[in-house]
């Protein structure tokens, strides 16, 4: 059965971090460095059956060099969980079936207002750009978050 990572998951440099941002129709990716100390944008996916989206992933998994997923965790304001992070938590659990990567559940709260603010006040993008970037951009932004916690943990 799955079980998330209870404390930070620390990878062998050379190895990376793959960052999940869970829509109902995108998944935005993101990847980190083998340093672990930048998280970028990689790309978005648009939502398919679960056996499609899982594929995908592994190819991806498989061809950078993963070795670590951070899902961001769609926590409430006040602290509960509704039913997105019960998705979050089932596909988590569905993902480590086909792959034995520790995964951590990262909470995610603010991640999008976040991203949506930067690309409007500070890049004036327009809505159509921001559509099309928020996503992977999201899972930027949580993948880094991660990041820094992780680096900032005793070891």
């Amino acid at each position: 059965m799955f079980k998330p990572a209870e404390g930070p998951v620390r990878l062998p440099s050379g190895q990376r971090y793959l960052g999940l941002d869970l829509g109902s129709k995108t998944i935005g990716l993101a990847l980190s460095d083998t340093g672990h100390r930048i998280a970028s944008p990689y790309q978005t996916l648009a939502r398919k059956k679960f056996s499609a989206d899982a594929a995908e992933l592994q190819r991806i998994v498989a061809k950078e060099g993963v070795a670590a997923l951070v899902l961001g965790l769609p926590v409430n304001m006040d602290g509960t969980e509704g039913p997105r992070c019960q998705a979050t938590r089932a596909f988590a659990r569905n993902i480590s079936q086909l792959m034995p990567l520790p995964i951590a559940l990262w909470d995610e709260r603010m991640s999008t207002m976040a991203v949506q603010r930067m690309m409007t006040d500070e890049a004036d993008l327009s809505r159509a750009r921001r559509a099309e970037l928020v996503d992977k951009l999201a899972a930027s932004y949580i993948l880094q978050s991660y990041l820094d916690w992780v680096g900032g943990q005793p070891t």
